[in-house]
């Protein structure tokens, strides 16, 4: 799970223009300046090509869920790969 954290923090790098941007399991889009809806769909499709994967619509709908976070988003993307989160 960490080689995913560490994959991950560079996407958001890259996505949200701050390579200062530590990845926490409790972090949610409030948490990191710009995360609005163009930033969170422009991040799944960066997410998607760096990791190969795809998300389906109802798992993009149910990362809006009030109980969502990066944890939760780390631990989808280590299922999609076959690994253990």
């Amino acid at each position: 799970m960490d080689e995913i954290r560490e994959q991950a923090q560079e996407v958001f790098h890259d996505v949200f223009g701050d390579t200062d941007l530590v990845l926490r399991d409790d972090m949610t889009a409030d948490d990191v300046d710009g995360w609005d809806s163009t930033a969170h769909i422009n991040l799944i499709v960066a997410l998607e090509k760096h990791f190969g994967v795809k998300f389906a619509m109802a798992e993009i709908s149910r990362m809006k869920d009030e109980d969502q976070n990066v944890g939760g988003l780390l631990q989808l993307i280590a299922k999609k790969l076959g690994r253990s989160g």
